[in-house]
């Protein structure tokens, strides 16, 4: 029986010809990218090498999320859609890995929201026309859309966001 599932294994991996994303390793790897300083980030990867964090996560992508990913077309680990009950009504989010389509379940109105790496923008696109709503300046400064569609500079502070706010409401 062990032989029968090595060999099982071994021509799912084999037979599939496919290198695939190995997105859980990489969601992972950001995750510790983000941790802290280069050097806090560096020993949480020291340590999921030896707990063995990463071997795990290959291994899964190797064998099961690559596979589906090739047989399907699509990565599991990319794909998913969530449900958010508000005030207004019940939002379904989609998220396909580029962006998120937002429905509103009630009457089906939905719209778009996309991050472009480029530019550092994050756009709404709603019935064919596109809206930049926000831009990463630095690390301390967004621009963000106002009433009027022109954009502001916000400081990202507690004082910053709340001024923003103000002009917004």
């Amino acid at each position: 029986m062990t032989v029968a599932t090595v060999l099982l294994l071994a021509s799912t991996v084999g037979l599939n010809s496919c290198i695939g994303s190995f997105a859980l390793t990489n969601r992972v790897m950001k995750w510790n990218n983000q941790v802290g300083s280069k050097f806090l980030n560096e020993l949480v990867f020291f340590a999921f090498w030896v707990l063995p964090v990463y071997e795990v996560t290959s291994l899964a992508d190797l064998i099961v999320i690559n596979s589906i990913e090739f047989w399907s077309g699509s990565n599991p680990m990319v794909a998913s859609t969530k449900v958010i009950d508000t005030d207004h009504g019940r939002y379904l989010v989609a998220c396909d890995g580029k962006g998120y389509d937002v429905t509103l379940e009630r009457t089906g109105e939905s719209f778009r929201l996309d991050f472009s790496e480029e530019n550092q923008t994050w756009s709404l696109q709603t019935k064919g026309d596109t809206y930049p709503i926000m831009t990463f300046v630095d690390d301390n400064h967004v621009k963000m859309i106002q009433p009027d569609g022109d954009m502001r500079m916000v400081d990202l502070s507690q004082e910053g966001v709340l001024a923003y706010s103000a002009v917004v409401r």
